[in-house]
């Protein structure tokens, strides 16, 4: 595949010496690095710039999971367990470097027996010190690249295996905790012309880590999570590079998280300080550590993908060719607390906010936002991801208490308007800034330096509000040489062009096309796609059974073809109970699972008596009503610790979800089912919906596992549904023979118990689609409207969590998509909108409009809102 060309770094504002440079750095992230094809084009990008004259620093990571790996590898060895993990991590190195043709014992046997080593020491003392977590997840990044040093070799390109550990050493700073020196550490990056004749002397190519470094005492640390971009900075900035290239999964910065905002625009070119801040607010593509060292010395950073080369990316450099203020994206950043102070006593008092600041300090906690009044300071903290120990976080309340009244405000996010001289542009933007009037706003910060504009909310409402704000603002400039294609227009191309299989409803569009002739508005499922997402399940060999969550869409026809299949079923009351021994002749009880939530007693009494395995998710009604247990065999629902899904409105986990028992007192639900002379059969679980990584239903079999082992009669462990499917143009499939080969993992670990899955969305979504038609246009240049016959009565999903639904002109399916569009129906609600800039081909009346994965949550959550008609239901 050709590659886009590279700006010659002087015309980016480099100095002499930067631009004349021989140094080029390459980064590679873990996904560029984890499979064959990948190391091949990295093999070519690799030759052309040895073609070209340069010498090569190349910087990678990982492979693709093996850090999280790791550290599930400890977490198990912490609880003295053996973790399926080390086997799987070890057959992935193996699997890839018999791909590349390479000896994966002789390159790998000797960091997985270090790896065995130290583990076995954390099993035995039941901890792992930071220093040994450190050494564990480094191993990760010196197996890869021992790799990738010999598969280059092995094609003839001379390369230099480099210790990145003998170049990078940390800085010691004061007042940072034990934690953060190892595993978030930063490193001096001075010119070093040194090091540069050093490595010239080992040839064209040195191969190196990301990630890695060593402190004065000569120990490994860390740089954070996502530092291989900071390792590869570190290296340009200490050898004068031309320029850093940063190789990754996306083609570059855009304007919003795609995955939020599928037209989202690519940032063509940035300058070094809005990057930073995007960086720093939320954008997932740079580490903010990444940008000073480049900055300091003019070193252009270009960001490409290694998928697609042939897009010129982003570049970020000391010149842009933009002098207009302008908003350049909208980031949302999660997992922050707010330290609320208040007090009486801190007005006009010298020297407060001085003590205040002593304390963070003093416990390594370092604050992000402040928003000050007369006897209120606020700031923000990052607290997620185990940001924060729970031990600092106490202490650090402890010392600010002795000041004035401390608040603690969780599950917050910053929702950050980015853009040079953004004071200029708020009264431009002020309308679309209404989208907060519904919302809970806690602390609103401008920042110092002019570049962003930020307001914390509740974390549930970011996806929400970054999607609107990003169609009412960066649309309506979308003009800007600034901005490129919209990640749409870059991955999804015209029909006949498009990579993945072309879904049943592209296929037998003539069928639908008929359909739409005798229905204006219609819900239509395909038989077939049902059939085959069943078996995909039901053939695989780790599952004992599976179970369809009736919720998801209770049409009769569709609940016959997957009784007929093999599938089972989970409800949650009564009537979809009553729906099965309805619609299915000869229905059999026990292929129900009954599992209702904050369900009156009534309703536990009418399912006992019809003889229904019912699951318990609360302890209240073994408290009030535990005669009704008495003898019984039953399911218990765990709340698993960590909700996960597209949106927080479908995540089921977490201690903001109102689903599942949580860890905390499972020693009283063993004491009230003593009590109540009952007995656990079952343990169930279920983190959300929309999950694609195989990984948590791992996650979700080993929190089961520790609770089963408290109840011994259990032989089933459901892990849920949430299986999640491709949503958006681009977006990958849950990997099922992964979750297949998990699962067998977790089966042969424990081979007393059974698994079951629980899937909804992921039996009938696909299979779904909603028809109706173009009603009328609206709109002339930017901003254009394509009303259609039904709206939110007919799909909640996109106004209720902002869900993304794919939305087609099946009548014009051989004309190219040119016009940006938002597509509304007829209800009198200004949340009427099914889907905001979307591609489309120039839409007329009459038009066919598809609107698709609405085979659950469609019809079920339809109403007649405005006295609309809840549309007609077709199986073909």
């Amino acid at each position: 595949m050709n590659e886009a060309e590279f700006a010659e770094s002087g015309s980016l504002g480099a100095p002499g010496n930067i631009a004349s440079s021989e140094w080029l750095v390459m980064k590679f992230g873990g996904t560029s690095v984890s499979t064959a094809d990948k190391w091949q084009t990295i093999a070519d990008r690799i030759r052309n710039r040895l073609d070209a004259g340069f010498r090569l620093v190349v910087v990678h990571s990982a492979l693709q999971g093996v850090s999280n790996a790791l550290e599930e590898i400890l977490a198990a060895a912490i609880s003295g367990e053996t973790s399926e993990h080390f086997a799987a991590l070890k057959q992935q190195h193996y699997d890839l470097a018999n791909a590349l043709g390479l000896d994966g014992p002789s390159l790998f046997d000797g960091a997985l027996a270090e790896l065995e080593q130290l583990v076995a020491g954390v099993r035995l003392v039941h901890e792992a010190s930071v220093r040994v977590r450190v050494r564990v997840i480094a191993l990760g990044e010196i197996m890869a690249t021992r790799l990738g040093a010999s598969y280059l070799d092995s094609l003839g390109i001379e390369v230099h295996w480099q210790d990145a550990r003998d170049i990078l050493t940390s800085e010691t700073r004061a007042n940072r905790s034990v934690t953060q020196s190892y595993l978030s550490a930063t490193c001096g990056y001075e010119a070093d012309p040194a090091l540069a004749s050093e490595l010239a002397g080992h040839g064209k190519v040195i191969l190196t880590q990301g990630f890695i470094a060593r402190n004065v005492q000569r120990e490994t640390v860390l740089l954070g999570r996502g530092g291989s971009d900071t390792s590869a900075a570190y290296f340009a900035a200490r050898l004068q590079a031309r320029r850093l290239e940063i190789w990754t999964d996306v083609p570059g910065m855009f304007t919003a998280d795609p995955k939020l905002v599928p037209s989202a625009r690519l940032l063509v070119a940035l300058h070094f300080d809005e990057a930073q801040e995007l960086a720093s607010t939320g954008s997932h593509v740079l580490h903010p550590r990444c940008l000073p060292p480049l900055r300091r010395y003019g070193i252009p950073l270009f960001i490409r993908c290694t998928a697609a080369p042939h897009i010129s990316g982003t570049v970020i450099s000391s010149v842009t060719s933009e002098t207009e203020p302008q908003v350049k994206g909208i980031a949302s950043r999660e997992g922050l607390t707010l330290v609320s102070m208040d007090g009486i006593g801190m007005w006009h008092e010298v020297g407060f906010l001085a003590d205040a600041f002593s304390c963070f300090k003093s416990h390594g906690v370092s604050v992000d936002l402040v928003s000050t009044s007369e006897t209120n300071v606020t700031v923000s903290i990052e607290t997620g991801d185990g940001m924060l120990a729970e031990d600092t976080e106490r202490a650090l309340v402890t010392d600010l208490e002795a000041l004035c009244r401390v608040k603690l405000i969780r599950n917050c996010a910053a929702v950050s308007l980015v853009g040079r001289k953004i004071r200029t542009i708020l009264p431009r933007i002020a309308p679309a800034l209404e989208v907060f009037g519904e919302e809970k706003i806690h602390l609103v910060s401008q920042a110092a330096n002019d570049l962003n504009f930020s307001f914390v909310i509740e974390q549930e409402q970011a996806p929400k509000l970054v999607s609107k704000l990003h169609a009412s603002i960066i649309r309506k400039s979308g003009g800007s040489p600034a901005f490129g294609s919209s990640w749409e227009e870059l991955f999804r191309g015209e029909p006949a062009k498009l990579v993945r299989e072309p879904p049943w409803w592209l296929q037998k569009r003539d069928s639908l096309l008929e359909l739409a002739d005798k229905h204006f508005n219609a819900y239509v499922y395909d038989a077939d796609s049902v059939r085959s997402a069943a078996r995909c399940l039901l053939n695989m060999g780790s599952l004992d059974r599976v179970l369809y969550a009736v919720k998801a869409n209770f049409n009769a026809e569709l609940l016959n073809i997957l009784a007929e299949t093999g599938v089972d079923f989970e409800c949650v009351s009564p009537g979809e109970v009553e729906r099965l021994f309805e619609v299915i002749p000869g229905f059999d009880k026990n292929r129900i699972l009954f599992t209702p939530n904050f369900a009156p007693r009534s309703e536990y009494e009418w399912a006992i008596e019809k003889g229904l395995q019912v699951t318990l998710d609360n302890l209240h009604p073994l408290k009030a009503w535990p005669e009704l247990f008495r003898g019984k065999k039953l399911f218990i629902r765990i709340d698993p610790g960590q909700g996960r899904g597209h949106h927080e409105h479908v995540k089921t986990a977490g201690v903001h979800s109102k689903f599942g028992i949580p860890r905390f007192e499972i020693d009283e639900l063993a004491e009230l089912l003593i009590q109540a002379e009952a007995e656990v059969i079952g343990i169930h679980a279920h983190s959300g919906s929309g999950i694609l990584d195989a990984e948590n239903w791992r996650m979700v079999a080993a929190e089961l596992v520790k609770v089963a082992g408290r109840f011994p009669a259990v032989e089933y462990l459901d892990l849920g549904g949430g299986l999640g499917i491709a949503e958006k143009p681009g977006d990958k499939s849950l990997d099922l023979e992964k979750l297949d080969e998990t699962l067998a993992a977790i089966k042969a670990a424990y081979p007393k118990y059974r698994l079951w899955l629980e899937p909804g969305r992921f039996l009938v979504a696909q299979a779904g689609v909603l028809l109706t038609r173009v009603t009328q246009v609206k709109g002339k240049g930017d901003m254009r409207y394509v009303g259609v016959g039904t709206g939110m009565n007919s799909l909640i999903r996109p106004a209720l969590y902002g869900a993304y639904h794919e939305i087609v002109n099946l009548t014009r399916t051989d004309q190219p998509a040119t016009e940006s569009v938002t597509v509304v129906g007829p209800i009198c609600e200004t949340g009427d909108r099914l889907g905001s800039d979307r591609l489309l081909p120039p839409s007329e009346e009459n038009d066919v409009i598809l609107i698709a994965n609405t085979g659950a949550y469609g019809f079920v959550m339809s109403s007649n809102y405005n006295l609309r008609k809840i549309e007609t239901e077709v199986v073909i």
